[in-house]
């Protein structure tokens, strides 16, 4: 997983870098963020905070908080990839397109891989969600999906999580600083 985040950061690093170098080079045409990306921020910090509490759930072996929350966390991660998608289009409407100017150009790819990323959390947040309904048949209980002594993958599904969240709230910061 580390080895995973680390090649993430890099490439991002890599995105970001050469965002820059491009924008000194002239030709960069400014403009303001959807106020979409504003909400969608919030949704995803949101996100954070209800797996922290679906994790301490999973780990004090409380199965219907731990549903519920991981359930919550799942919706706002689709809503946040939902409103992304609602700002690119509201950046159309400005006539920033992807095969225009640089600056949209970049700010598309980089947003679209970063919400590439969220829907492969997304994907992770489905599979522990079903394994966690397996769990609502009481003859079902010997079946220990949810096990608060094995938590393993959750560790990972909530460290891969909130990071996607952190890095988020770094490119959030990054495209209002470098428009």
């Amino acid at each position: 997983m580390w080895l995973g985040i680390g090649s993430i950061i890099m490439m991002f690093a890599g995105f970001t870098s050469a965002y820059i170098v491009r924008r000194a080079g002239g030709n960069w045409v400014e403009y303001k963020l959807p106020d979409l990306f504003w909400v969608s921020t919030v949704v995803i910090l949101l996100s954070s905070i209800t797996l922290y509490i679906a994790h301490k759930a999973f780990k004090s072996d409380n199965r219907q908080r731990y549903r519920l929350f991981l359930g919550i966390t799942l919706l706002l991660g689709l809503g946040f990839v939902g409103l992304q998608y609602a700002g690119w289009k509201e950046l159309m409407g400005y006539g920033i397109l992807l095969e225009g100017n640089p600056s949209g150009a970049f700010l598309y790819v980089i947003s679209g891989m970063h919400a590439a990323h969220v829907l492969g959390g997304i994907l992770f947040l489905v599979i522990f969600f079903i394994k966690s309904l397996r769990n609502l048949d009481p003859v079902k209980k010997l079946m220990q999906d949810i096990n608060p002594e094995k938590t393993l993958g959750v560790d990972i599904m909530a460290t891969y999580w909130h990071f996607v969240d952190i890095l988020w709230i770094y490119l959030f910061v990054f495209f209002l600083y470098y428009r």
